[in-house]
């Protein structure tokens, strides 16, 4: 199974910024494309008062900072140019979801969706949406924000598909904020998984298309099962199950760095025997690509091009 699909992490969270403009982004999507990535998913089109458009709705309801560049065109302008498929990451305040307010959550994002959609909606590689807000278990509100927003980006878009990534409540499910390496006593079993996103997928199996779950988030000795049920949940809610296939290491106190290449063909091992559909990465740039600011991601690179057989 190989790795087609990287989520574009321009909006930082938790990983350092590469402060790359147009010349730095179109050398990587030229990377991309050469080892067969052909679709590329914003993970977030604001985080706070960031942005990676001129958005007057976030200038106007969160102070928003305007951006020198509107990343979103020329994201879609090197999709197109490389013939990969673009999915719009949506909103993250940051904070009202995760504070008891997941209305407002929606409203914001509500207003957003329609920006973009009448800004980019016409561009041919506009092809999917993705709900950037991410959890384990039922939590927050989020399930509702699911239901309501992603109906809304499918009734504006013509039905284009949707996609969440959420996680595993596994061992591995730590703040990425502390620099110890911490693993939970308890991990959450695959059964209990199943009978939770199984209520979850119930309530929005007609606003999302795409499962994505992350596989950092268990013991590697796990994985396979619980991608075995998340394809299972998702066959049995008419979704497809893609794998976020993590390029970067949960085991190290340092967060976050490049991952071992040995974990990673374990983990793309497992999907392909669990049956996933597609394999996605969060994400090429920062953690596999020969452009990168680690050096070990371009080892990394290599090593996944050996394995392929793929021509540099």
């Amino acid at each position: 199974m190989k790795i087609t699909g990287t989520f574009l992490d321009e909006i930082s969270y938790d990983i350092p910024h590469q402060n790359w403009g147009r010349k730095e982004w179109e050398a990587d999507f030229q990377r991309m494309h050469s080892i067969g990535i052909d679709t590329v998913i914003l993970i977030r089109c604001g985080l706070r008062r960031w942005m990676t458009y001129p958005s007057q709705v976030l200038a106007r309801e969160c102070l928003g900072y305007l951006p020198p560049l509107d990343l979103v065109d020329l994201f879609l302008e090197l999709a197109e140019r490389y013939g990969m498929k673009f999915f719009m990451g949506t909103y993250d305040s940051g904070y009202y979801w995760k504070n008891g307010d997941p209305f407002r959550e929606q409203e914001i994002n509500r207003a957003v969706i329609n920006e973009v959609w009448e800004k980019y909606g016409h561009r041919k590689a506009f092809q999917g949406w993705y709900l950037t807000q991410e959890i384990s278990r039922k939590m927050c509100g989020t399930v509702d924000i699911y239901a309501q927003i992603g109906r809304l980006c499918k009734e504006l878009s013509g039905n284009l598909p949707v996609m969440i990534s959420p996680y595993v409540d596994g061992m591995k499910s730590i703040s990425a904020f502390n620099s110890d390496i911490i693993r939970k006593d308890r991990s959450i079993s695959v059964e209990e998984h199943a009978r939770e996103w199984n209520d979850i997928l119930s309530g929005i199996q007609d606003a999302v298309d795409i499962l994505a779950f992350q596989d950092g988030y268990c013991d590697f000795s796990e994985l396979k099962d619980f991608l075995s049920a998340n394809r299972e949940l998702a066959d049995l809610h008419g979704m497809q199950c893609w794998t976020n296939c993590e390029s970067f290491d949960r085991d190290m106190p340092i967060k976050f760095l490049p991952i071992k290449w040995e974990k990673m063909l374990l983990k793309l091992k497992a999907a392909q025997a669990a049956g996933i559909a597609k394999a996605i990465t969060f994400e090429f740039s920062h953690f596999m690509s020969p452009n990168s600011c680690y050096q070990a991601a371009r080892h990394l690179f290599n090593r996944y091009c050996e394995h392929f057989n793929l021509q540099e």
